[in-house]
């Protein structure tokens, strides 16, 4: 990774920002608002809006947009969110493609996601999500909150199918002189955050069909930001952050991924898919804030008049992940997903084995999206005075 994926030239004038980054996961990132809720709890009720910049990769690029659009509301935005994810279900994301035996037959339900897999390159109709989106993510209130100066960006993710490149979409008020980069597979641009952008960055592979967007004067295809994301934090640090909280939903250790099975057995459809699905989010974040460290430690390290020399300032990142495993809590919800999807996936061996995983990241439903805010709220109690820290001293 280089130096400068993690440390972007600042004015020495420019002022501290406070960025919020989150990773993607589809449901998962239900405990992104969960653990948002807690941390307003520990702000003072009429606290402004507490992050300057806003980066956000799959679902977690709904949930940044989402933010952005309330921003104006201060810490009440936090509140929104989480009402957001407990009003959400499966019906309002995706559907099934249909048949006329459907409802009778799970091989008939099979035989209409097997068609839709070939016209479209995904096994699910995200429509729904599209309508929910444009009936949550206040646009408008975006522009409001960028040109007040409630917030100074919003950067969403995705990745080209037809380049390879990974892409940020930055969106920041007029007047902020903001200019896109370029790195070896990554690339910037500045363009106002539509509908299309954030089906574009939570389009799951496979899952989710791929979404058209223009960049570069060209038409592309577009999905998961989740795929080939090296470095998540580099978007923020290159808008101008000096403080990054970023909240994963990754975890490196997955000892649920073979519940009930034994590790001498060949893997089950639903275990290869699950760690196929890990894969595509694999969280880098953990790397990034270790690479990070060590970039801070080096700059702490020189003479005062060489660091005054350097055009690159400290960032200071507070990172956090679910504290527990993730699969096994979708293992005792995986009943809750919608009877059609439940009976394809089971009668095709998906949820054996490690197929819990794969549910993990389709399961909208209440008590799952409960129990992962539930756990949210209690990381970030658990961990009070690191963020009160955070928030009450900014790096300069």
């Amino acid at each position: 990774m280089h130096l400068d994926a993690l440390t972007a030239p600042l004015s020495s004038a420019c002022p501290p920002r406070k960025a919020l980054v989150l990773m993607g996961g589809g449901a998962r990132t239900a405990y992104q608002a969960g653990a948002l809720q807690a941390l307003a709890q520990l702000l003072p009720d009429d606290s402004p809006f507490p992050f300057d910049i806003l980066v956000g990769t799959s679902a977690g690029a709904l949930n940044a947009s989402f933010l952005a659009g309330q921003a104006s509301h201060g810490v009440q935005a936090f509140q929104h969110l989480a009402d957001f994810w407990l009003r959400l279900r499966s019906h309002a994301v995706y559907r099934l493609p249909r048949t006329p035996l459907s409802q009778w037959s799970r091989w008939a339900t099979a035989l209409g996601v097997t068609l839709s897999a070939r016209s479209q390159g995904a096994v699910l109709d995200s429509m729904p999500l599209v309508d929910t989106l444009h009936h949550a993510i206040d646009l408008t209130g975006i522009d409001r909150a960028l040109s007040s100066g409630t917030i100074h960006a919003l950067a969403i993710t995705a990745s080209s199918y037809s380049s390879g490149v990974h892409w940020t979409f930055c969106q920041t008020a007029d007047d902020m002189g903001a200019t896109p980069w370029s790195r070896p597979g990554r690339r910037a641009e500045l363009q106002p955050v539509t509908i299309e952008h954030l089906m574009a960055s939570s389009a799951i592979p496979f899952i989710f069909p791929a979404t058209p967007l223009w960049v570069d004067g060209g038409l592309e295809y577009f999905g998961d930001g989740s795929m080939r994301q090296i470095s998540p934090l580099a978007p923020a640090v290159h808008m101008g952050a000096t403080q990054v909280l970023a909240i994963g939903v990754g975890q490196p250790q997955r000892g649920a991924l073979t519940l009930g099975a034994s590790p001498h057995n060949r893997p089950t459809l639903g275990t290869i898919a699950g760690h196929a699905m890990a894969s595509v989010f694999h969280d880098t974040l953990q790397a990034d804030v270790e690479q990070l460290d060590r970039v801070n430690a080096t700059v702490a390290a020189l003479a005062e008049s060489m660091r005054q020399a350097l055009p690159f300032k400290q960032v200071q990142v507070l990172s956090m992940q679910p504290s527990a495993s993730l699969d096994a809590l979708a293992q005792a919800h995986v009943h809750e997903l919608p009877s059609d999807l439940y009976r394809v996936l089971d009668g095709l061996g998906a949820l054996s084995g490690g197929g819990a995983a794969l549910s993990s990241y389709l399961l909208f439903e209440p008590s799952f999206v409960q129990a992962l805010m539930h756990m949210g709220q209690a990381d970030v109690m658990a961990r009070r005075d690191e963020f009160l820290a955070f928030f009450a001293s900014p790096l300069t």
